[in-house]
């Protein structure tokens, strides 16, 4: 990031993600000169500490982003629609973490280590992709690159800060309850997670997929410049705190041998190779909890596609998945202009939630 000051504004602070852009803000060094801690009404008047400070966080209004050079979203569609456009009026330029724009013709929606040229054209407002298209952007970029990509298909095992601090906080409270013999009523995800997995992130569409899968096929075209690109997603929630897993199967258009395939993605930024089956080396949630990279590893071939690999990938889903992808946008920002001061009526439009 230039390390010229800047003001910056994150809405939605005191949930798992906006938390989390604190520790990767401080932890990333980044030339914060003023913070302001931006949420709900009812979480107005909290502390959150920063650099050895307590900060009070306010209400989120119309007026919240004068003087701001950039503001963070993360508190959800609806108040993302309603003071986006405000944050850019008032000079800001605008990362947001929810689903309102990323969809929008002439909103990028970035994966620093994949498309950071889409920058170029923002009006105010960039994309953070969803947590679970993030993770496997990083994986499949490289591929894309040096064999071509026809065909995907993915199973995710998504823990359950993908719902929130609440779910995070039901699944602990769960599995307590579970062990002690005690009945527990799930109400911050449709079923009960402790000792269990469900094949439901997000809601169902008609056509019996959901909304998480669906954002990864459009979302995935999107960054890699594929707009035909067949990705078949199938999203299951695990009893995991922290960190996706993915199983991912994919058809080459060119032949890429195993070997290949590891050089090439540990050459690729954000990305480790961990990947020794006979020593059972292979990535998991734990380790990767609260680390930067998304871990590859079991790369072989695809005994269904070829050419063709299959691969398992983990990746923190409120770290890369969400916070540190945001500030990354920040930071490869700063080589554009950090006040755009433009009007963006015709971005903030409603969308594909």
């Amino acid at each position: 990031m230039s390390r010229r000051p800047i003001d910056v504004a994150v809405v939605g602070a005191t949930g798992a993600v906006g938390r989390e852009m604190l520790r990767v803000l401080e932890q990333r060094g980044s030339p914060v000169q003023r913070l302001v801690l931006l949420a709900s009404s009812r979480s107005a008047g909290r502390t959150l500490r920063f650099r050895g400070r307590d900060l009070t966080v306010r209400p989120t209004t119309r007026d919240s982003f004068r003087g701001v050079d950039v503001a963070l979203f993360s508190a959800g569609v609806a108040v993302s629609r309603q003071f986006a456009a405000c944050a850019v009026e008032s000079g800001a330029v605008v990362v947001d973490n929810s689903s309102a724009f990323r969809l929008q013709p002439g909103v990028p929606l970035v994966v620093p280590e994949c498309n950071t040229e889409a920058l170029a054209g923002h009006r105010g407002i960039v994309a953070n992709p969803n947590c679970s298209t993030i993770i496997l952007a990083l994986a499949l970029a490289p591929l894309q690159r040096i064999a071509g990509l026809k065909q995907v298909i993915v199973s995710t095992y998504q823990a359950a800060s993908g719902a929130g601090r609440r779910a995070m906080e039901e699944l602990r409270s769960a599995t307590r309850a579970h062990l002690s013999g005690a009945g527990f009523e799930p109400s911050a995800m449709p079923h009960d997670l402790a000792f269990n997995v469900f094949p439901q992130v997000d809601v169902f569409q008609p056509d019996g997929y959901t909304r998480e899968e669906d954002k990864m096929v459009d979302e995935m075209r999107k960054i890699l410049a594929l707009p035909a690109l067949p990705l078949e997603a199938t999203c299951v929630r695990v009893p995991v705190e922290r960190c996706h897993g993915m199983a991912v199967t994919v058809a080459l258009q060119r032949p890429l041998s195993p070997a290949r395939a590891r050089f090439a993605l540990e050459h690729s930024p954000g990305i480790v190779v961990c990947d020794d089956p006979e020593a059972a080396e292979y990535p998991t949630p734990r380790a990767m909890a609260g680390l930067d990279p998304v871990a590859v590893g079991r790369i072989r071939p695809s005994r269904v596609f070829d050419p063709g690999l299959t691969l398992w990938v983990v990746g923190d889903q409120l770290r890369k998945g969400a916070a540190l992808n945001a500030v990354q946008i920040v930071e490869n920002l700063s080589n554009l202009r950090t006040r755009s001061g433009a009007r963006v009526e015709d971005s903030v439009r409603p969308g594909a939630e």
